[in-house]
């Protein structure tokens, strides 16, 4: 009960940096839209793996929390908990002319705990979403320039708690309430870059969004051999709807010879109001075949119908998305003692995502090679430790039609340790 009590107090400690999930991580162009770029559940291992996790229960002896899938709560054995890091580094091309960036952040804090034999919980803290962007457009017109600047700031986490139950020998049932918050900020500005005499112009539009969110599970396992494992897995969210706070604000000011803005002289609109965002209908159904403690491959569909988001009433222009992932892991003998390599878990990926977004007649879509490691550390009797490292390598959108491509490579860095909590110990 100490450990417990230790790590109770280890988790809302962490829980203090909180806030650093909210920032943004990401430096995309196509972060502007909705919500801002969504990050999705995956864990560094089940990204490694492309992202499959409708179907994924647990795919060796260690206890791994599969968020993309609640009904995977039940396969958890050992109380688990799982810190990470997120660092991304892309290249945006438009027009000849290439930027390079970088961003990193905290990821996730997660916890999954074994409630019975056939049931377990989970809960913890990760992103939903994050915006960072920038743009700059000169017009000219006679002699006056003026600078229009689109710049965005900020990001949603999620709060979850999850419970799943097995039904049989086969089925395993799970949801998640979560908590979305966070908030997003947008800016309009207008600059005349040789008219000092001139007043720049600013409208800032702030999002602040609360609210529940709903997600649901299904698994189906069994033995296509003494060997061989099948499980197939349905996941999916419902149409939720979150309170958003806007607020507009819209002001003047001026810079210095050196080029540094100095403190708004006035504003001329100040605004607020309140109204709905409603989340779209999303589905993932998955197939894993696996032989435990040494192999897996499966994969997953995803669907989401972003064409019913609103806004308010409104829908910004945002189509249905849907992308299919593959992957699979490799893990040479868990059982090896002379070679340290054969415990370690290979992994590998490929997934394709329509996103939401189109632009200039053209489908903004994304596709990445992943690939990852599961390196076990020295445990003890009852407690496992692994560092599971997971990479992307893609693209965003293509120079066509006007578009920005951008090439990234995100790399994931998770902590997992695997635990017994709850004992009664005995004494003779």
């Amino acid at each position: 009960m100490i450990k417990f009590t230790k790590n109770i107090f280890l988790f809302f400690g962490i829980l203090s940096g909180v806030n650093a999930l909210a920032q943004s991580t990401t430096n995309s162009p196509y972060s502007r839209f909705a919500l801002g770029e969504l990050t999705g559940t995956s864990l560094p291992q089940t990204r490694a793996l492309g992202g499959i996790g409708a179907a994924l229960r647990k795919p060796t002896g260690y206890n791994n929390i599969n968020l993309s899938n609640p009904a995977s709560y039940s396969s958890i054995t050992l109380t688990a908990f799982d810190i990470g890091l997120y660092s991304s580094f892309n290249s945006l091309t438009k027009d000849g002319r290439t930027e390079k960036n970088f961003t990193g952040s905290l990821s996730h804090v997660v916890f999954a705990i074994p409630v019975s034999r056939y049931s377990g919980l989970s809960f913890g803290v990760l992103p939903f979403s994050t915006m960072g962007y920038r743009n700059r457009q000169s017009v000219k017109a006679d002699t006056i320039t003026v600078n229009h600047i689109y710049n965005g700031d900020g990001g949603l986490s999620k709060a979850y708690l999850g419970y799943a139950h097995q039904i049989g020998q086969h089925f395993s049932l799970g949801a998640n309430v979560s908590y979305i918050f966070g908030k997003l900020e947008q800016n309009r500005d207008a600059e005349f870059p040789y008219d000092a005499a001139a007043l720049n112009t600013r409208n800032q539009v702030t999002r602040s969004v609360g609210g529940l969110s709903f997600e649901y599970g299904l698994q189906y396992f069994t033995k296509v051999n003494k060997k061989v494992k099948l499980t197939l897995g349905y996941s999916g969210s419902a149409s939720n709807k979150l309170n958003s706070s806007l607020t507009n604000l819209s002001t003047h000011y001026t810079k210095d010879a050196t080029g540094n803005e100095n403190i708004a002289l006035d504003s001329t609109t100040f605004k607020e109001s309140a109204s709905n965002l409603k989340l779209p209908l999303s589905h993932r159904m998955g197939i894993v075949f696996e032989r435990a403690d040494r192999w897996l491959i499966g994969a997953d569909l995803t669907m989401a119908q972003w064409s019913d988001y609103r806004e308010g009433n409104s829908n910004p222009g945002l189509q249905n998305a849907f992308g299919v992932a593959v992957g699979g892991q490799i893990t040479p003998d868990i059982t090896a003692v002379g070679s340290y390599f054969k415990l370690v878990d290979y992994r590998l990926g490929f997934k394709y995502d329509r996103t939401y977004i189109a632009l200039n007649s053209s489908n903004i879509n994304q596709a990445a090679i992943t690939l990852g490691l599961g390196l076990p550390l020295p445990s003890t009797r009852s407690t496992f430790y692994k560092i599971n490292i997971g990479a992307e390598l893609g693209q965003r959108g293509k120079l066509d039609n006007s578009l920005v491509r951008e090439r990234f490579a995100n790399i994931y860095l998770g902590f997992t340790i695997n635990d017994k909590w709850f004992q009664r110990y005995k004494f003779d």
